[in-house]
């Protein structure tokens, strides 16, 4: 899972690279062409952008250094955690909910696809089979029962 979010941010980060150093020089050097650059808008576009572009590849780099040093090996087993597949039962809606919690990049909620910082994946965490769990999302109190845990440990089984 995480080998392919490592592989998308690295081709993102190439991508946003060439664009700095290939496409961004250029448009500004064709900018500056044009004469007075106080009201020349290319010229301040290709700079804001070429900020832009810069500020995201720090981001990018910053997220694939937090991601080398996540430890799977401390990843509680037992207990809800990343990577976790955690089937819930709504108890006001009385219908069952399947979540996987994974890493924000990933996240989709449509397909049950919960990131771990979010309201629901954060009140998750550490818990157990059979723990109720109450949770603030911005649509409201929501109270869950927990009916079934499948731990990264256990899918790797």
């Amino acid at each position: 899972m995480t080998e392919q979010i490592v592989k998308k941010l690295k081709e993102e980060i190439k991508t946003l690279e060439e664009e700095l150093h290939v496409e961004l020089p250029r448009a500004l050097k064709v900018a500056r062409e044009h004469g007075d650059l106080s009201e020349n808008a290319d010229y301040d576009a290709a700079k804001e952008r070429q900020g832009f572009v810069n500020a995201r590849i720090g981001q990018l780099k910053h997220r694939l250094a937090e991601l080398s040093m996540v430890n799977f090996d401390n990843i509680p087993e037992g207990k809800v955690s990343f990577g976790s597949q955690v089937t819930v039962y709504d108890l006001e809606k009385e219908n069952e909910i399947v979540y996987k919690l994974v890493m924000s990049e990933d996240t989709d909620v449509s397909k049950g696809l919960i990131s771990t910082t979010s309201p629901i994946g954060r009140a998750l965490m550490g818990k157990q089979e059979g723990d109720e769990v109450d949770v603030e999302t911005p649509g409201g109190m929501k109270n869950f029962e927990i009916t079934k845990l499948i731990t990264i440990h256990d899918a790797s089984e």
